[in-house]
C-alpha cells in the first residue's frame, strides 16, 4: 500500500488512504484478505473513495500490473 500511495502522490499530488486503496482493490476483484480490525456491527459510517482518487489509484494499480490496462472505471452501485 505504501508504494501505491507514493505513486499516486508523485503522479497526481493527491494523498490517498489505505482504506481507499482497499475499497478500490475490492471493487475491481483484487484479493485483499480479511480485515481483522472491522467492527462487529456496521454502525460506523465508512467514507467512500471520491472518483478522482479512484481514478488515480486505478492508474497506480495498472502501473504495478495489478489491473489490466483495459480496465475501465465502474460507477459505484448504491
Amino acid at each position: 500500500y505504501a508504494e501505491i500511495r507514493a505513486y499516486v502522490l508523485e503522479h497526481t499530488g493527491m494523498k490517498v488512504s489505505s482504506l481507499y486503496i482497499a475499497q478500490i482493490k475490492r471493487k475491481y476483484g483484487i484479493d485483499i484478505g480479511i480485515a481483522y480490525n472491522k467492527p462487529e456491527k456496521n454502525k460506523n459510517r465508512v467514507p467512500i473513495c471520491p472518483k478522482e482518487k479512484e481514478l488515480a489509484i486505478m492508474d497506480a494499480l495498472k502501473a504495478f500490473r495489478m489491473l489490466t490496462e483495459d480496465t475501465e472505471y465502474m460507477e459505484a452501485v448504491t
